[in-house]
């Protein structure tokens, strides 16, 4: 059975109540049940882990190698403007993985048009609030078992 890892990073876990204005008004508990609903009609297990650090970040990307993760659904937040290390461990582990937003990072001030990891996400989802993340998981599943076939 595939599983993937769920990844968000800091100041989501705030979701519902930060700015709903911008971010919307779903909980991150409620995404992350979302996503899981979604995947499972795919038989694919999902493991969610939320950090406002970034040396928890690095360490559960890490640790997603050896616990055999398929696919890695990423919100990095303000670490996507900022991370390097973060960039560095998602390479060293060579899991794919999508980079999701749920506002426009380039619609935004400009220090945070630049993204260290959308050159070697598999896809970028953004804009689309809470939606997006299904999207990624839709589209990473599909992904996954077109790979296997």
């Amino acid at each position: 059975m595939r599983t993937f890892l769920l990844l968000n990073g800091p100041n989501l876990n705030l979701l519902g109540t930060r700015e709903p204005e911008k971010y919307g008004s779903a909980t991150l508990e409620e995404i992350e049940l979302q996503v899981q609903s979604c995947l499972s009609k795919y038989k694919i297990n999902v493991e969610c882990f939320q950090s406002n650090a970034e040396h928890l970040l690095i360490e559960r990307i890490h640790s997603a190698k050896n616990e055999e993760i398929n696919y890695i659904l990423f919100n990095p937040a303000a670490f996507t403007h900022t991370s390097v290390a973060l960039r560095d461990a998602l390479l060293a582990v060579d899991i794919p993985f999508t980079e999701i937003h749920l506002t426009d990072p380039k619609s935004r001030e400009p220090f945070r048009h630049h993204s260290f990891f959308s050159d070697i996400a598999k896809e970028v989802v953004s804009g689309l609030g809470a939606k997006g993340y299904l999207i990624a998981a839709e589209n990473a599943a599909q992904a996954q078992i077109a790979a296997t076939n």
